[in-house]
């Protein structure tokens, strides 16, 4: 990305998941805009080299005779990344991903989720191990959507997922960073990438998810139900690069307030 290429400090650290590295820590989604057209602008805005889609919402061409997302998506560009939303038992969200290797050739990274019900989109944790266990074996690299639970993280790091994606709050909330404890500590035990998913409403949130040492930000809904959502990609996509300097900086300590300089310094700063 060309804020990378501008500071020498940040153009090695790049973002690996399943062996394949990337210059941009935010991945963004395709639903939810008014038209692909929509979609393709906010997608190059966002820098994004990682993009979800939802296979059984989305036509990448299951579809014969309907607007195709690959016509304005280039997979020569992106990294397309199949997702299982919109199933709620883990043998739908097998299937689902088998229909996404076939439609792209033997694609073989995916998003899995299995949700718990249709009010609050919040996964089924039992039937999304199960599932990951099962995707893993069949040689699929599974990205996996999680509840902000570090013993759970880490059973399906343990399982062979590739990234871990907890959740910062309900998908498309838009509430942000609800348990910040929990994500540091999801990150601080971890070996596989950490993503937040699900949650962000603004730039800020995803600063925050990155400043926490999150590896990246999923988001879709963030963008695409902004009042301008080509203009919210390009604040997001400074918001996570942002996020990322200040983690690899550290923050200065949290102290009690105290004057910053001397009193000699403001005695002599002071206007007369």
């Amino acid at each position: 990305m060309a804020a990378s290429l501008q500071n020498p400090g940040m153009a090695d650290d790049m973002l690996e998941i399943a062996g394949r590295r990337y210059h941009s820590r935010l991945l963004v989604g395709t639903g939810k805009y008014r038209d692909f057209g929509e979609t393709r602008r906010a997608i190059e805005m966002s820098g994004a080299e990682i993009v979800t889609v939802a296979v059984r919402r989305v036509n990448i061409g299951q579809k014969a005779g309907e607007p195709n997302l690959l016509d304005v998506l280039d997979p020569r560009r992106y990294t397309l990344l199949p997702n299982t939303a919109g199933c709620y038992s883990g043998e739908d969200a097998i299937r689902t991903c088998h229909m996404a290797r076939e439609l792209l050739d033997g694609h073989r990274l995916v998003k899995l989720e299995v949700l718990g019900d249709e009010h609050t989109l919040l996964p089924n944790v039992t039937e999304t191990l199960s599932a990951a266990q099962t995707l893993v074996r069949e040689g699929f690299e599974v990205m996996v959507y999680t509840n902000d639970d570090p013993l759970m993280a880490k059973r399906l790091e343990e399982a062979g997922c590739v990234a871990v994606m907890p959740l910062a709050a309900p998908i498309g909330s838009g509430l942000g960073i609800r348990n910040p404890y929990n994500l540091k500590l999801i990150v601080e035990r971890a070996r596989v990438p950490i993503l937040v998913d699900a949650g962000v409403g603004t730039a800020s949130d995803a600063a925050v998810a990155m400043e926490l040492g999150c590896d990246g930000v999923l988001m879709n809904t963030a963008i695409a139900a902004a009042r301008d959502p080509v203009l919210m990609a390009s604040a997001m996509r400074k918001a996570v690069e942002a996020g990322r300097e200040a983690y690899r900086a550290g923050r200065m300590p949290r102290r009690l307030p105290t004057a910053s300089s001397p009193e000699a310094d403001w005695a002599t700063s002071s206007a007369p």
